[in-house]
């Protein structure tokens, strides 16, 4: 029987009573799903309930075939072992004592022989070299363990495996290897990520949105494609309740005018007598009632267009990327931005991440730093701002600068979005505040909102807002790792904005779909850090 995941009627509010979805129906079949959809629709709730770590609040999952899942953070203890996350601790050590012939009966009947093999197959298939069983995960990195993760689904080979956004936090090789895992699996997965060059591996793709879930045939290109089309015919769709709307508004106002001319000319009829008055009565009363059925009417009509409208214009705004006008930064062509110099530091004296770096931007360029995991991009991020002293060699930027790290720590997470704007942005006067606020979707009370409160996506929105929203923004930004933890909707939000901005840019980066269409001009690549030994 082909493995498959089948939802009926699944509900699930938030321990504050926030519906994530109600009646949920949906079924998953044997073949590769990406599951995506805005933070905070409940992508990662779906992944726990369908793996039983937390029941519906009502419905049912109907699961034929065995499951494993990956989970978005993995947490260990510094001294497991490969062996304990890999879950093989107990088969290799009942290996062990038949090899040294104190096994007994019940080791004999239940060894696998083909385990090593197998080990040494599944490290090779995530990219890592074949480590000893016994080694600590303390020296590993987040990168390493995650793929070990992976290697451990391999391992176990399920029928059906779950995802939680497994790209996140890995350099690029660490998601070639899970691109790589899907590419070849084949029995069914469901797979949450905002990760484009993943998705584009999937069989079908499903978006969870405030309008309700919706399913599609077709990796990424064919969903891009379809809500494409989708967008346009909800345009069309609102146009058209829109101009319906101002039809029988039109025609209300033609009635009462019309009504109210013959009333005139009835009155003035009446004046000049000539009509027995229990005439005039009845004449009156018919008016009367025909005009009060067809105000009825026309209410109903009109209700009925507007309540089309706002659900079209409902669609429409889940469906509209954001677009943004920003301020020129004025940079000059030639202005030397940034040099480095022989630029050598680390986090601590002793240990040289960076060694000899020398690099420069000129005008508004647009340069990426990438690396492996552990390489030491936000070090030298943290050099070149002088957060952290170099050791040898000299970093200076001769511009205006803002920097966004992963946490947007320059926002003030007590103070309001509004607030945070005002104060990086003294010299801007409470209009400028405002009409910045506007243009990347925080309007009116939005702009109220404390920005420890926000969400990821919403959280990097307001640091652009505040750093490059203004009347004058900084003519260098710097940024890392921006997309981590981002939904794909909040990730397009933020090209939107980086590609109206005409500075310099230094980003760190894994997401390619991100890195193009931000148009980066070059890369600087720094070398892996030596492996502890």
């Amino acid at each position: 029987m082909p493995a498959s995941v089948t939802l009926h009627q699944l509900t699930y509010a938030t321990p504050d009573n926030q519906p994530l979805f109600t009646g949920l129906d949906l079924a998953f079949g044997n073949h590769r799903t990406g599951l995506i959809g805005r933070n905070g629709t409940g992508k990662s709730t779906l992944l726990a309930i369908i793996a039983g770590l937390i029941p519906p609040a009502a419905g049912s999952v109907t699961i034929a075939g065995s499951l494993a899942m990956l989970e978005q953070s993995v947490q260990v203890l510094p001294s497991d072992t490969i062996a304990d996350h890999l879950g093989i601790s107990t088969a290799l050590e009942r290996l062990a004592r038949l090899e040294r012939g104190q096994g007994s009966l019940e080791d004999a009947e239940n060894a696998d022989w083909t385990l090593p093999a197998r080990i040494s197959s599944a490290l090779d298939d995530v990219g890592l070299p074949d480590y000893p069983t016994d080694r600590t995960l303390g020296k590993l990195s987040g990168g390493q363990r995650t793929r070990l993760a992976l290697a451990r689904l391999i391992l176990a080979e399920p029928d059906i495996i779950l995802l939680d956004e497994p790209t996140n936090n890995l350099d690029t090789g660490g998601r070639d290897a899970v691109a790589n895992l899907l590419r070849h699996w084949r029995g069914a997965a469901i797979v949450v990520s905002h990760d484009r060059t993943l998705l584009r591996e999937m069989d079908a793709i499903v978006e969870l949105t405030t309008l309700g879930v919706h399913s599609y045939g077709g990796n990424w290109e064919h969903y891009a494609e379809r809500k494409a089309l989708e967008h346009d015919a909800a345009q069309h769709e609102l146009s058209t309740a829109e101009r319906k709307v101002a039809d029988i508004d039109r025609k209300i106002q033609n009635v009462a005018e019309k009504k109210a001319r013959k009333d005139g000319a009835g009155k003035r009829k009446a004046a000049k007598g000539g009509m027995p008055k229990i005439l005039l009565g009845g004449m009156k009363e018919n008016a009367e009632n025909s005009s009060g059925e067809n105000a009825r009417i026309a209410s109903r009509q009109r209700s009925e267009a507007a309540e089309l409208a706002s659900a079209a214009r409902a669609r429409v705004e889940v469906l509209t990327p954001l677009t943004v006008s920003l301020a020129p930064t004025r940079l000059p062509a030639g202005r030397t931005v940034l040099q480095a110099t022989a630029l050598s530091g680390g986090p601590d004296t002793v240990t040289l991440l960076i060694s000899n770096l020398s690099f420069s931007i000129t005008g508004p360029q647009r340069v990426a730093i990438s690396g492996p995991n552990g390489s030491g991009k936000t070090t030298m991020l943290r050099l070149l701002t002088g957060d952290l002293p170099a050791q040898h060699g000299t970093a200076h930027i001769h511009v205006p600068y803002a920097m966004l790290d992963q946490t947007v720590s320059l926002l003030d997470p007590a103070q309001t979005i509004r607030d945070n704007f005002r104060a990086l942005n003294p010299d801007s006067d409470e209009r400028t505040c405002r009409a910045a606020l506007a243009r990347f979707m925080f309007r009116a009370d939005a702009a109220l909102q404390l920005a420890g409160t926000l969400s990821g996506g919403e959280m990097l929105r307001a640091g652009l807002a505040c750093t490059i929203g203004g009347d004058h923004p900084p003519q260098l930004l710097i940024l890392d790792e921006p997309t981590n933890h981002l939904d794909i909707g909040a990730v397009e939000e933020l090209e939107a904005g980086l590609r109206s901005y005409d500075g310099a840019l230094l980003v760190v980066s894994h997401d390619t779909d991100f890195l193009n269409s931000i148009r980066i001009e070059r890369q600087i690549e720094l070398p892996a850090a030596e492996p502890p030994p």
